[in-house]
């Protein structure tokens, strides 16, 4: 796969990630900058480097799972290997302005990520 192809199958692949949304907002994982890495190699092989809004999110097993099954049916893909990770801690403040406010979100309302554990 030359790199014109690669760059194209991961275009591809963050196309696929916009079409997971997280159970609990009611937007894409792309969108919610859960997804911190995608690596295509010559090969098609995949790597998502991503993360969940918090350390014991009840999706923290199935959404990477839906990740990879979904990723793994695009044409050209050989292997997905999806790492979660919470380095960085995901964050409001990690969204554009733009979705804060969608979300209602958009004042200052001094709260981290540790505010929304369960």
């Amino acid at each position: 796969m030359n790199t014109e192809e690669t760059n194209a199958l991961r275009e591809t692949v963050i196309s696929v990630l916009k079409t997971v949304y997280d159970p609990e907002i009611p937007l894409d994982i792309w969108t919610l900058h859960l997804i911190y890495g995608v690596e295509v190699d010559t090969e098609g092989n995949v790597k998502i480097i991503m993360t969940v809004t918090a350390p014991n999110c009840p999706v923290a097993e199935t959404l990477p799972a839906e990740v990879r099954t979904k990723v793994e049916a695009i044409m050209g893909v050989r292997k997905v290997d999806v790492e979660l990770t919470f380095d960085p801690v995901w964050s409001i403040d990690m969204l554009s302005d733009e979705v804060k406010a969608d979300l209602g979100l958009d004042g200052d309302y001094n709260y981290s990520a540790a505010d929304f554990l369960y």
